[in-house]
């Protein structure tokens, strides 16, 4: 009896097929959830990494603990400058990527 090849996927065709087409509204959902978890957990192993509390890395910004909970667990959206806000009281450096197309913007 011949054995059958088990056909393999890249992640890029699982996500088209499972979450939706690159640029679909729900395809779009997913990566930014994925991003602002991604950012969550970043905030949290900083904050660990300098051997702060929720409360104590949200006195040192100006919100309750609540706020800081929320950011590291991804329940809500954060403005940019409360992400700052965070990684300076971390003294942690942040940097941003903007690429159009293929080609990333560069800040003279």
């Amino acid at each position: 009896m011949a054995s059958k090849e088990l056909k393999t996927y890249t992640l890029s065709e699982m996500k088209d097929r499972y979450i939706g087409k690159e640029g679909s509204e729900e395809r779009d959902v997913y990566e930014y959830e994925l991003r602002m978890d991604v950012l969550g957990r970043m905030i949290k192993a900083a904050r660990k990494e300098r051997h702060l509390t929720q409360e104590q890395l949200g006195e040192l910004i100006g919100v309750k603990k609540a706020q800081i909970s929320k950011l590291e667990s991804s329940a809500n959206s954060a403005t940019i400058d409360t992400i700052l806000k965070v990684f300076k009281a971390l003294k942690a450096e942040i940097n941003f990527n903007v690429r159009l197309e293929d080609e990333f913007v560069k800040v003279a």
